[in-house]
């Protein structure tokens, strides 16, 4: 199996250049607060945020992001690590529905399978950030008409420089690599009419520099000095360089063949066009006569809240979820297919946090429900707010229509997703005999 790649960003042009170098990576958002980062910075050097540089500003972000994304999973290694209780496993196509055929603790379950927490090297974490300059001043995303406008009537004929940060983190040993790329640009000449149907476009308002090699913008540069696809905004052999300085080789990362299909998901063609194919997605033809999503499985987060005198569940937090979905429309605990390198532990918390803001080190995982079907399973993991914590639910990705704290009487009232219709009321006797159990060792 490759050694999973982690992209610290949504960006579509990011993507799309590691997809093309044999790379699916993983996708993960970093959200950091990028003004927040400069504004930083600049306090610490006392002085005025226009005055750092934007190698250093690049470099800082990217960093930002990688370290984000890398202490997520360090969260999630966390959870796993103080996870407790145990794992009840059925095999409805040979027992039947219902029947649990093994029972097993939670630290025998995780040592049994492979984890991104446990690999001796990676997964790989790369964060990255873009910025123009020209005749000394830094441009980041115009965001408005007006000022993309502007910037390209200074741009037109002119020549500047796109520079790039990288961070690489290697998780497992936690070793750090910076680097920055940088390219000159030479634009053609603009004219008003080129300029205004440009911005029509819509393409400058949010990429640095107001301008793309890879889109509408590309026909309006004259030259280029430097890695192309660093102006894109992940320079590829910048970070096949850091790679290979880590010991690692290239080609240990790639994870796709050249006949493979578009990255924006071949396997859901009405899943919105930003809904990017990740390792592991795809369809399982399986025997019991349903095809089943997640190439590795696939596994979510059942989260309940207590009432912390009685110690029984009140709520459970459901994602209705998005309509282009597999049951779009119904309501089911957050989660989704298992990646590559990951146990689904790692991935149901990964999973929950994209799609209902449940973060790691806000829950205590308390147990699982394994259905296997052989070739596929869903892994269901229990698990409650820890004392002193709230989980703010919020919709992370495009998966769902809402998410939301569902009183333990309502849930009923919903329509549910199928397979946890058909184990509602055997996960509620679960869930209030693992909160009776919490209360008892509380006393």
């Amino acid at each position: 199996m490759a050694l999973p790649l982690i992209l610290a960003s949504h960006s579509r042009p990011r993507r799309d250049l590691l997809y093309s170098a044999g790379i699916c990576p993983m996708i993960r958002e970093s959200h950091v607060d990028e003004r927040a980062v400069i504004l930083d910075m600049a306090k610490r050097q006392n002085v005025n945020p226009d005055q750092i540089p934007a190698q250093e500003r690049v470099a800082a972000l990217s960093r930002a992001k990688a370290q984000t994304v890398a202490s997520s999973f360090k969260e999630v290694r966390e959870a796993a690590r103080n996870a407790r209780g145990y794992r009840q496993i059925s095999t409805p196509l040979k027992d039947g529905h219902g029947t649990i055929s093994a029972v097993e603790s939670m630290q025998e379950a995780i040592k049994s399978q492979r984890a991104m927490g446990t690999m001796q090297e990676g997964p790989l974490i790369v964060g990255c950030d873009s910025m123009f300059t020209l005749d000394g001043v830094t441009y980041g995303k115009p965001h408005t008409e007006e000022r993309a406008k502007e910037r390209l009537r200074l741009m037109s004929g002119a020549t500047g420089t796109l520079w790039t940060g990288h961070c690489l983190i290697d998780l497992a040993s936690g070793r750090e690599l910076h680097a920055v790329s940088s390219a000159q640009v030479t634009f053609s000449e603009l004219s008003a009419d080129d300029i205004e149907s440009y911005v029509a476009t819509g393409e400058p308002l949010e990429v640095a520099g107001s301008f793309t090699l890879e889109g509408f913008g590309s026909a309006f540069i004259s030259g280029i000095q430097g890695d192309p696809s660093g102006i894109i905004g992940l320079s590829v052999p910048t970070l096949r360089d850091m790679v290979e300085s880590l010991g690692i080789r290239w080609t240990q990362l790639w994870n796709l063949t050249r006949d493979e299909k578009s990255p924006s998901n071949p396997d859901n063609p009405v899943a919105p066009k930003d809904n990017v194919h990740q390792p592991g997605d795809g369809w399982i033809e399986c025997l019991c006569g349903h095809r089943h999503w997640g190439l590795n499985g696939a596994s979510g987060v059942l989260l309940a809240r207590r009432d912390a005198d009685t110690g029984e569940v009140t709520d459970v937090l459901l994602q209705h979820r998005a309509l282009w979905s597999a049951e779009g429309g119904t309501w089911g605990a957050p989660g989704g297919a298992t990646s590559d390198g990951e146990s689904p532990l790692e991935g149901a918390l990964r999973e929950s946090f994209e799609e209902a803001n449940i973060h790691p080190n806000d829950i205590e995982v308390e147990g699982s429900y394994l259905e296997d079907h052989g070739p596929w399973g869903y892994t269901t993991v229990f698990a409650f707010e820890k004392p002193g914590h709230t989980v703010v639910p919020k919709a992370n990705d495009d998966e769902s229509l809402e998410v939301e704290w569902v009183p333990l009487s309502e849930v009923k009232n919903r329509t549910l997703i199928s397979p946890l219709q058909q184990d509602w009321d055997e996960f509620v006797k679960r869930l209030q005999e693992i909160s009776r159990r919490k209360l008892n060792d509380q006393l």
